[in-house]
């Protein structure tokens, strides 16, 4: 199989870059080194440059919206995702899976270059990767990357650096928050996937969450929207197969089961001495999960969302 995620990343770059001005970002100029996007490090960005990037996360294959909701009794925005492609969308391109280290930069790599350079376990286990001539990556940083960054690039995904382009912002702007929140799918695939189910069943997904307030700094905007999927995801899928193997896993997924759920994420990671590899990787999936059977019509539901943990969380 051979989707050439990247592209199809680089068709939605092609459209971002006919007007950056008009998302608020900026095309930042790099001689020999690619194309580098500011999302919302020396740019204010918006919330139609949060979908713009969500969506060259996702590679294209989702649908990216905000819609009404409510928190509580409160009138709030709900980030939606929707997709027919959820392996592919999801684990595939938008899982933040390759930490990105060079030097005194570090970030957290997600988007279809992962697929070229495949260093992770799931591309062997679900059997996929794939060779482009441009490789697209979304880093979640407050620091622009340098030359460094993208000679490193490069280098694993087996490209020239001017082949490599990198859209980042920080998790405390208007872009990065929403990005992040647009991951309630992928938080419920990777959950199945580590849980040992069949991904490949899962035919397609509905997600939202809410969108939190924009933090004053990224360990706190790490924090709220950790917590808008944790407390706040809902998540449908649509899955063949079997009705059992289904309802056996679905009381595993939502965050609910982990030993860690409860509390807002920055004291969970205040408890783990701010080391991630400390928390319950289980931890990190929706409130709540819905699984359709397509081929039974049988519906198996697990989790809820908390309202209490999340006005905390948003400062409410």
């Amino acid at each position: 199989m051979n989707l050439e995620l990247n592209d199809l990343a680089s068709q939605l770059i092609e459209d971002v870059t006919d007007g950056p001005e008009d998302l608020r970002i900026a095309q930042v100029d790099l001689p020999g080194n690619g194309l580098l996007l500011d999302f919302g490090i020396e740019t204010e960005g918006g919330l139609e440059a949060g979908c713009a990037l969500a969506s060259i996360c996702m590679s294209g294959l989702a649908d990216i919206g905000i819609v009404p909701g409510l928190l509580g009794d409160i009138g709030w925005q709900q980030v939606v995702v929707q997709t027919d492609s959820p392996v592919a969308a999801c684990l595939f391109s938008q899982y933040a899976g390759w930490q990105v280290n060079v030097g005194k930069f570090f970030a957290m790599g997600s988007g279809p270059m992962r697929a070229v350079v495949a260093k992770e376990p799931l591309f062997d286990k679900l059997w996929y990767r794939e060779v482009a001539e441009q490789v697209v990556g979304i880093l979640e940083t407050a620091r622009l990357p340098g030359p460094d960054v993208f000679e490193y690039i490069a280098q694993e995904a087996g490209v020239e650096p001017d082949n490599v382009v990198l859209c980042v912002a920080p998790t405390s702007s208007m872009a990065g928050n929403l990005q992040v929140v647009a991951r309630s799918v992928e938080t419920a695939l990777h959950k199945l996937y580590e849980l040992g189910f069949d991904v490949n069943r899962v035919r397609s997904g509905v997600g939202s969450a809410p969108l939190p307030p924009v933090a004053r700094n990224d360990m706190e905007g790490i924090g709220r929207t950790n917590d808008a999927i944790l407390y706040g995801g809902r998540v449908t899928l649509w899955v063949n197969g079997d009705d059992e193997s289904i309802s056996d896993i679905v009381k595993r997924v939502p965050s609910s089961s982990s030993a860690s759920y409860g509390s807002p994420f920055l004291d969970i990671f205040e408890a783990a001495g701010r080391d991630f590899y400390k928390i319950d990787p289980l931890l990190f999936s929706p409130a709540e999960i819905v699984i359709q059977n397509v081929d039974s019509g049988r519906v198996h539901v697990a989790g809820r969302v908390n309202v209490d943990v999340l006005k905390r969380s948003f400062g409410i």
